[in-house]
């Protein structure tokens, strides 16, 4: 016990210095943006191929609707109910009860996703019209078949997802944050050697191979760590009873982001043909910039959470909690601040070629603007979260999940016809931001995660964001005439503020003895002397 609340390495308000899950999570950030920058690298694709018409509208609907699915029903009982009761299992009955449960629980997920397979294949023409009811016929048409086509990346998501909770139970990081390189690879592939001749229908099988992909590739990792699945129909015993218990909460709160996506989906398809892909476009820029981070922490975190729960170890994982928000804020808050200004400009960079014209960049850059204004949302909602279910609650997150939900829906009808698209991304910042918020209150009460020197401390970090985006902004007004919209013009647009804008984060962050600007100073001498010795 005593060694899980050193590892958590609070001194005052100094740092984590947890070496060991420092080193994990910068490795799983390197991994993790080398799968987002092939993702981005895969939608620059097919932005520059289909644009913003019929096609993309009618396949980005179709991929979008079995990870809804997957999200909504089998991504939590995997991530939140699964990863705490096996990683129980683990620590108190040993290795060989946990892997028995883990066959139980694979098997259990196998079926399900094959019926929720078939049924989505049957049904497809009724779920077309649910979740894009603006489509017209011939667009309704198309993304029906494409439908057909991708339905069972619900059975491979499935698989893969379980096994990469099995993976970061037992402190395998970098396997599980690769999956997404080997599935962007195939399809950056596809439209290399083949979108010319087989068009949009081959672009959805390469899309379902790289999804077969990401399970395929950590079954080496597992081998190596002595696992070998076995089918096991015997669900009815205590864990699996555990894991149940706990999935039917966990999963109405994992329904926020999903769902939500969802209904902005729906009233996308309803304003304008291209409403849709810009939607996707711009919360495929603000998912990588802001999933880096966070999902890399929050994947390394949630089993050391998990194991502290075990533990009983209650301050130390009150501890953890806060100083792991407390970080992410150092972090999302200069990022939301200049991709708020440089908005634009990023969505010309990324996409303005091709069939991408200027026009799409507006309204693209215009939504982007707004869904950044939900990173700190979606970094509070994500940890705390993690939060609860580490402790095997859902009450709290299924509550919030709720509210927001509703409160995204009801914004969408009112903020759509008022202002488009970015309507659309301001509703789902605004209600992303309130599950947030409904989320501390309760995880404050257990766990006193928020601590007066916590808030003085992001104050700081918030004054140095506001005055860095007053010198990015500036910055870009001044250059913006200048440098033209040509492709080196645009990148120097936004490479130019943002090097500047670090440069002035840094130093006010230092200035105003925020520790983390402290923690990187000294990172950054220790890593100048090796260099310096060597």
């Amino acid at each position: 016990m005593g060694k899980e609340k050193n590892n958590t390495g609070i001194t005052g308000q100094t740092a984590p210095q947890d070496g060991h899950a420092v080193k994990a999570i910068s490795m799983m950030m390197v991994i993790t943006l080398v799968g987002k920058v092939l993702g981005l690298v895969r939608d620059q694709f097919l932005a520059g191929n289909y644009a913003v018409g019929m096609e993309a509208d009618a396949f980005l609907t179709a991929s979008r609707i079995p990870r809804i699915f997957f999200d909504v029903v089998f991504a939590s009982a995997i991530s939140a109910s699964f990863i705490p009761v096996f990683t129980e299992y683990l620590g108190k009955k040993g290795k060989k009860e946990a892997y028995a449960l883990s066959h139980r629980f694979i098997t259990l997920i196998g079926v399900l996703t094959l019926a929720v397979t078939v049924l989505g294949i049957v049904f497809a023409p009724y779920l077309t019209e649910l979740f894009a009811d603006g489509f017209d016929a011939q667009t309704a048409a198309l993304c029906t078949r494409l439908l057909r086509i991708l339905f069972p990346a619900t059975f491979f998501t499935g698989l893969a997802f379980c096994f990469v909770g099995l993976l970061q139970s037992m402190d395998e990081f970098n396997v599980p944050a690769a999956m997404s390189i080997a599935s962007n690879v195939v399809i950056i592939l596809y439209y290399v050697c083949f979108n010319d001749t087989f068009g949009i229908y081959g672009l959805t099988v390469a899309f379902l191979i790289g999804w077969a992909m990401q399970a395929l590739m950590q079954v080496p990792a597992l081998i190596k760590k002595g696992y070998y699945f076995r089918l096991n129909f015997h669900v009815n015993d205590e864990g699996m009873k555990k894991i149940l218990a706990l999935m039917l909460p966990v999963m109405v709160s994992t329904w926020v982001q999903p769902i939500n996506l969802a209904i902005n989906t729906k009233y996308a398809s309803r304003l304008l043909e291209g409403g849709v892909s810009v939607v996707e476009y711009a919360n495929t820029v603000y998912s990588i910039i802001v999933g880096v981070f966070v999902l890399s922490v929050a994947n390394v975190i949630f089993p050391k959470l998990s194991r502290l729960q075990t533990n009983d170890d209650t301050q130390s994982f009150g501890k953890t909690v806060g100083t792991t928000m407390e970080v992410m804020s150092y972090l999302l808050l200069p990022m939301t601040a200049g991709l708020m200004c440089l908005s634009i400009p990023v969505i010309r960079l990324i996409y303005q070629r091709g069939a991408f014209d200027d026009a799409a960049a507006q309204m693209t850059g215009q939504a982007l603007f707004f869904f950044t204004l939900g990173m700190m949302g979606y970094g509070l909602q994500t940890i705390l979260s993690r939060a609860f279910y580490a402790r095997q609650e859902g009450r709290a997150p299924l509550l919030s999940g709720l509210v927001s939900i509703l409160l995204n829906l009801a914004l969408c009808a009112y903020l759509s016809p008022r202002m488009g698209v970015s309507g659309l991304a301001l509703s789902s910042t605004l209600s992303l931001t309130i599950s947030a918020l409904l989320l501390v209150i309760p995880m404050q009460r257990q766990g006193k995660v928020i601590t007066k020197g916590m808030i003085w401390q992001v104050l700081k970090m918030t004054l140095a964001a506001v005055l860095m985006a007053l010198v990015v902004l500036g910055c870009k007004v001044l250059l913006e005439e200048r440098l033209g919209t040509s492709f080196f013009g645009t990148l120097l647009l936004v490479a130019i503020p943002t090097a500047v804008g670090v440069v002035i984060y840094f130093c006010l962050t230092l200035l105003f003895q925020v520790p983390y600007a402290k923690m990187v100073l000294d990172y950054g001498k220790k890593f100048m002397q090796r260099k310096v010795e060597r």
